[in-house]
């Protein structure tokens, strides 16, 4: 009987679990959590804080998923190393788990800069897991002054989910643009607006050089008081298990198609890995959701002898702030067509006569369209693309390919 072992329990890990379960209904499965949560949907945290929803709704899958899968979970435990000459995971409390095969599922972790006098601030939090949203729960109250180191995605959306709930949200990042990794100038432009119109204020181009206690000292000259410090500055990819394994690592765990690293029977899958962007040919960091849980799935058919290829992997992005919603995928290389609405921005890109990526805020119906257009590289010279520059509508390609994409000819 087969010896599996998942490290991680998260989006991919699940996708992992259903995959080997999909080809091997007997072998032993054994997932490793640092937390002590059932794998949930992260995005939700935000969604948590603002009332949306609850703990119990934010689970990924139902509660009995783990034992209708026959799997044993090791809450509140860390693997420590990967014992690849005896085939053995280690964990932090001593246990060895022996294994057939082995998927690293780590996710990633706050990056912390080494801020002066961090130490000293009595209320900081990070962003990342439901128990971050627990503990800044409790923090905050009607009066809370919250500063948030980063205008990224988990910075914006942590402002979202405390908005109702504080006195007052300063965002300050060193970049000159909110969502700078996501979005275009333009585009950035017009979410920071909205988001300030929505009690948000930002102080960008900007960042602290070191902090006294509640306040910080900007390297504009400026000070922020704050009773509550926010570090959302980025993420790091959990790449040390394999690394100290001797396999190979970027800034991420660097993959194939099937999942596999450059070790044998171990697997990595989620925001730990880096793989190829279909949409530029790079090899990327790509935390996504959907990819995590595809390349989990991947990784647990093959380690259960079975086939599968993930090899169409493109950063994709669906976010919305107070109402506002953006669509992001693929490459901004190449000749950008804009058009611009009251509210709506739409920018796509063109490469050799294809498209590779896209910007949509306010208006993000079908997007997919726009997506399976980059993922199956359809030349734009076999469809309508002067209907779809207008609106994403099937109605511009031919029947055959409808039936291929779309599985209807409607």
């Amino acid at each position: 009987m087969k010896q599996y072992v998942i490290i991680g329990n998260g989006t991919a890990a699940a996708g992992c679990i259903e995959g080997i379960r999909g080809i091997d209904k007997t072998g032993s499965i054994t997932v490793v959590s640092e937390e002590n949560h059932p794998v949930y949907c992260r995005p939700l945290i935000s969604y948590y804080l603002e009332n949306k929803t609850d703990l119990a709704h934010m689970n990924y899958r139902r509660p009995d998923f783990y034992d209708k899968m026959g799997c044993k979970v090791l809450y509140g435990r860390k693997a420590v190393k990967l014992d690849r000459e005896n085939q053995k995971v280690l964990l932090d409390d001593g246990t060895e788990l022996p294994y057939t095969s082995v998927c690293v599922a780590t996710g990633s972790a706050p990056f912390v800069p080494p801020f002066a006098g961090l130490e000293t601030v009595p209320e900081k939090f990070s962003f990342m897991t439901v128990e971050d949203a627990l503990d800044l729960e409790k923090a905050v109250n009607p009066k809370t002054r919250v500063l948030i180191m980063g205008a990224g995605l988990i910075g914006l959306k942590c402002a979202e989910g405390l908005r109702d709930r504080v006195g007052s949200i300063t965002v300050c990042d060193l970049a000159d643009r909110i969502l700078s990794s996501i979005l275009d100038t333009e585009s950035a432009k017009m979410m920071q607006k909205h988001l300030e119109e929505n009690g948000i204020r930002f102080l960008l181009g900007d960042t602290a050089e070191r902090f006294e206690k509640n306040t910080a000292f900007m390297k504009s000259g400026k000070q922020v008081e704050f009773d509550v410090l926010i570090l959302a500055v980025g993420v790091r990819a959990n790449t040390a298990l394999v690394k100290e394994a001797g396999g190979e690592v970027n800034r991420g765990i660097l993959i194939n198609e099937r999942m596999e690293t450059s070790i044998h029977d171990i697997y990595a899958a989620g925001d730990c890995t880096e793989g190829e962007d279909f949409s530029s040919g790079q090899k990327k960091v790509m935390a996504i959701l959907p990819n995590a849980y595809m390349q989990g799935h991947a990784a647990g058919v093959n380690m259960a002898g079975g086939e599968e290829v993930f090899d169409r992997a493109i950063p994709m992005n669906s976010i919305g702030f107070f109402g506002l919603h953006a669509m992001t995928a693929g490459s901004y290389e190449g000749e950008a067509l804009e058009e611009r609405e009251k509210g709506k921005y739409k920018r796509l890109f063109l490469r050799d006569g294809l498209l590779v990526g896209f910007i949509l805020i306010g208006k993000t119906e079908r997007a997919g369209i726009y997506t399976s257009l980059i993922r199956e590289k359809i030349p734009l010279d076999t469809i309508n693309f002067e209907m779809l520059k207008k609106a994403a509508t099937s109605a511009a390609f031919p029947i055959e390919i409808r039936r291929k994409m779309f599985g209807s000819v409607v």
